[in-house]
């Protein structure tokens, strides 16, 4: 009989170079799972990503400390305790230039790819 459930013990830990931890829940490279993808994340002070148009809606939760977006010219500063969806397609750059790391959860639907994440050069 199929279980009705799956407990995730041991996330797929993304490898990264700029001192971010990445770990994935569910998703592409955790289950194989293409619909959606959970990943916690740790973001370092000081740490940014280049601009990017992702291809999935991205929902971001923040468990502690402060996060930078910057969406189609708007720049938004979310807090511990908020939360916020962008839409697919929209160009965006994430960053965390306050003196604490970040801590948060995001989910994208579809789940998260490199070929959908469409990052900018440079």
């Amino acid at each position: 009989m199929d279980k009705k459930y799956t407990i995730q013990k041991s996330p797929f830990v993304v490898p990264t170079t700029d001192g971010k931890l990445i770990e994935e829940h569910f998703g592409n490279a955790t289950d194989g799972n293409s619909q959606v993808s959970i990943a916690h994340m740790i973001a370092p002070s000081g740490w940014s990503e280049p601009f990017q148009t992702p291809e999935f809606d991205e929902y971001t939760y923040i468990i502690k400390g402060k996060k930078q977006f910057i969406i189609d010219g708007d720049t938004v500063i979310l807090e511990a305790g908020q939360s916020i969806k962008i839409k697919k397609n929209t160009r965006v750059q994430y960053s965390n230039p306050f003196d604490a790391e970040c801590e948060y959860i995001a989910i994208c639907l579809p789940a998260f790819s490199m070929d959908l994440v469409n990052r900018e050069e440079g």
